[in-house]
């Protein structure tokens, strides 16, 4: 008994990178005439099952509301939308189940004063954080993965919303420079305040270092750290890194963009990935 707990969470993480190895394979399969791959196994089901196959097919089908949205506020061509909206799709089937008490997806949301807006279908973080894992190859620490999160959340509402998720993969499959200046620090700036202070960079840097056994303050190499790195990126020495400050610092050493923490994909996993959505 005591053992349950544990095997469903190996299950469940198990599950999640078979979800986004089957991102690929889907892709694949999307390119090829539906009609072909499913006309044999149509023929012999019962009418009922064939409904049901249009009706999934259907409700994976990206809106014109949703498309013209996304070819104004995106980067992305009318290939890569509806790709991604069908990934989008596939994976919040795992996470439209609601707790108790949650208002159902057929019962339009009201916006509450101080409160974020009832959102019934999104990808929660368990999903991102694979699909940031195991398709962007984004290995980082909790305190920068949450910060990811809560930058592309821009409701506040706990979930990724496909407006999100296209803006959000807009900047990472085709961001300019300057976008993704903004959207690094944004990251790295904790507390939305506009600027990265001491405290910050120690928060984000502290689990970067590799501890020895032998220190008897570890934290001391971390602070020395953050002295160093404050002296290189606070250009105008008040003691604070202004998105001015963090700006120019790129501008002078492009490496410095992800200095806190990787927040970016990989240039081989985002060209593949793109590659992957032309099929």
């Amino acid at each position: 008994m005591s053992k349950q707990p544990h095997q469903e969470k190996k299950l469940s993480m198990r599950g999640g990178i078979f979800l986004m190895k089957g991102v690929a394979l889907f892709l694949a399969a999307a390119g090829k005439s539906s009609k072909t791959l499913q006309q044999p196994a149509e023929s012999s089901a019962a009418p009922g099952k064939a409904r049901r196959k249009m009706n999934d097919k259907d409700s994976c089908k990206c809106s014109a509301k949703i498309l013209e949205a996304a070819k104004r506020d995106t980067l992305l061509n009318r290939k890569e939308i509806e790709s991604l909206y069908r990934i989008y799709k596939r994976l919040i089937t795992f996470n439209k189940k609601q707790p108790q008490g949650e208002l159902p997806s057929s019962t339009p949301s009201t916006a509450v004063i101080g409160k974020p807006p009832t959102v019934t279908e999104g990808i929660d973080r368990t999903v991102f954080r694979e699909v940031l894992h195991n398709t962007f190859d984004i290995l980082t620490e909790n305190v920068v993965m949450d910060r990811i999160f809560c930058v592309w959340d821009k409701q506040n509402c706990g979930l990724i919303t496909i407006d999100n998720w296209l803006k959000g993969l807009s900047l990472f499959l085709k961001g300019s420079v300057r976008d993704k200046i903004l959207y690094c620090f944004a990251v790295y700036d904790l507390n939305g305040d506009g600027f990265i202070t001491k405290d910050e960079m120690f928060l984000l840097l502290r689990n970067c270092l590799i501890k020895h056994p032998q220190e008897e303050d570890p934290d001391e190499s971390v602070k020395d750290l953050v002295d160093i790195v404050m002296r290189k990126v606070d250009k105008d020495k008040d003691g604070k890194v202004s998105l001015e400050d963090f700006q120019r610092t790129v501008q002078e050493e492009p490496l410095l963009l992800e200095a806190f923490g990787k927040c970016l994909p990989s240039e081989e996993s985002k060209m593949t990935f793109l590659n992957t959505l032309k099929i």
